[in-house]
């Protein structure tokens, strides 16, 4: 996928203003107009135009499109960033089927199944207009999700200032994690979207949680796997040892003849909730190193002792 360089393609400077960029567009887009342009990319360049001007139009995209940087250049390969969209405050996006006829480039970033891909909205009635509600992915700790409690966060909201130009703002907010809060859930903080207008009641504000990777647990909608290493001869023989989970460790049983890869349950020790989820152990068989020549001499003594052939299955195959 190729980068876009959507100030590029409308011939306007980044620091631009919104004004600006209006009046670049119409020109652009009389000019290229499939019914009436006579130039020969007229349809392509036209699109083109449509799409850079459904970003820089809307300060929330614009400013979000800014994060990406000036490093990137028209045609260069192109990924979102594994944080695109992190923190920013939006109003409205893109539904199933709306982005249709913009390119993969916009779909990637502003898409249906972006960040900014689900929609804020507005309810009206009478002379009186609700605000419109605005969503924000935030991402936590994996302990804030399994303690919950009172939590900072700091949002990123667009704005326009005096001179029509497209600023971000930091908000600060103070939210209570829910315990046992799970990824892609929302929280919702009433009244914290929009100002209403007429009267009005103010929209609310929606902070899609996401779950910052752990150094130990990866995480399944509420239950959490842990790799945990085991010497040979617990395997072997059993044993119980100590297991991290996300409420202190426990002790483990690990039965005699484990093998490496197998798993174990630890029912209840995973994510809270009115289900709570589980612990699964996964063992892995770590070999001490031979590197004494006393280890040496009992990895020689088990070479000659046990009757032992870890490609004994394979052979039977052939």
């Amino acid at each position: 996928m190729d980068f876009k360089d959507y100030y590029k393609i409308l011939g306007v400077a980044r620091d631009a203003s919104q004004d600006e960029i209006k009046r670049v567009y119409r020109r652009l887009a009389r000019k290229y107009h499939p019914d009436v342009s006579e130039e020969p990319n007229a349809e392509e360049r036209f699109k083109e135009i449509q799409e850079a001007y459904e970003v820089l139009k809307d300060p929330e995209k614009r400013a979000a499109y800014d994060q990406l940087g000036t490093q990137w250049r028209a045609g260069q390969e192109f990924r979102p960033p594994p944080d695109w969209g992190r923190g920013f405050e939006f109003s409205g996006g893109f539904g199933p089927g709306d982005d249709a006829g913009f390119s993969d480039f916009f779909a990637s970033l502003f898409g249906a199944r972006s960040p900014f891909g689900q929609r804020g909205g507005r309810a009206r009635g009478g002379f009186s207009v609700r605000g419109e509600d605005h969503v924000a992915r935030i991402q936590i700790d994996l302990e804030d999700a399994y303690h919950g409690g009172p939590k900072t966060i700091e949002l990123k909201t667009p704005k326009l200032d005096e001179t029509g130009r497209v600023v971000v703002q930091p908000r600060t907010l103070k939210v209570n994690i829910p315990r046992g809060v799970t990824e892609g859930q929302r929280i919702r903080l009433a009244g914290q979207g929009s100002a209403g207008v007429g009267g009005g009641p103010a929209g609310d504000l929606y902070l899609e949680i996401g779950l910052r990777p752990h150094r130990l647990f990866k995480v399944d909608g509420r239950d959490v796997t842990l790799e945990l290493p085991v010497a040979p001869w617990e395997a072997a023989l059993g044993a119980t040892v100590q297991a991290p989970t996300l409420g202190g460790p426990v002790d483990l049983r690990i039965p005699a003849g484990a093998r490496a890869g197998q798993k174990l349950r630890l029912k209840g020790r995973g994510l809270p909730g009115a289900t709570p989820g589980d612990q699964f152990v996964v063992l892995k068989v770590v070999l001490p190193p031979a590197d004494t020549p006393r280890a040496r001499a009992l990895y020689e003594r088990m070479k000659e002792e046990l009757p032992f052939d870890p490609r004994a299955d394979l052979r039977a195959d052939l």
